[in-house]
């Protein structure tokens, strides 16, 4: 009796993988939403920028450097610690509650843009602006990210958006920092390929 011939098994699918924006990239797109917040604040005037760790706070500092750089204007900038203030605290591990840096002279009576490097489902700045609450009462908030990549579950959207993604669930989006992980990327992960 002969035996079967044996199932020819596929090589295993490897997840995709797509450079979205190089290191050349992410600081053209830095200095356009420099230049786009001195003309919606017509010059950055009683401007706070709040950085949401871990990304937003280095991209925070990228863009008060260059805003300073395009009009010599220095614009406050601080850290947002939001992790008290996440829905999801009970599905996920601890995780370390960091300090917020408000700049000197507060939030009070400023015109506060966050930032941050993603734009989700809006849960992350949604925490933001609860947090935001209990440090002092902003004129007015705006919201700047490096990449917007839909999918949002609450109605918020960004003032300032550095590039549009769309994706599909299934995908995701990593940005690296060269302060956080020693390299300017944003990268698309997700479907497969042979």
């Amino acid at each position: 009796m002969a035996c079967p011939p044996a199932a020819q098994s596929s090589p295993p699918r490897q997840p995709s993988v797509k450079v979205i924006l190089a290191r050349a990239d992410v600081q053209r797109v830095v200095d356009r939403i420099a230049h786009q917040i001195l003309e919606k604040t017509q010059g950055a005037a009683d401007t706070v920028l709040l950085g949401i760790p871990t990304r937003g706070a280095p991209l925070a500092r990228r863009l008060a450097a260059r805003i300073s750089t395009f009009e010599d204007v220095d614009v406050p900038v601080g850290v947002l610690d939001i992790t008290l203030y996440r829905d999801d605290l009970r599905r996920h591990a601890t995780r370390a509650v960091g300090p917020t840096q408000l700049p000197p002279g507060g939030i009070d009576g400023k015109r506060v843009i966050l930032v941050d490097d993603v734009l989700f489902s809006g849960r992350t700045v949604r925490a933001a602006l609860d947090a935001l609450n209990d440090v002092g009462r902003p004129a007015s908030v705006q919201l700047a990210v490096l990449v917007d990549r839909g999918h949002r579950e609450l109605p918020i959207r960004a003032d300032y958006v550095g590039k549009n993604i769309p994706t599909a669930l299934t995908e995701s989006v990593k940005v690296t920092l060269a302060e956080t992980d020693g390299a300017d990327e944003v990268k698309l992960f997700g479907g497969a390929h042979l």
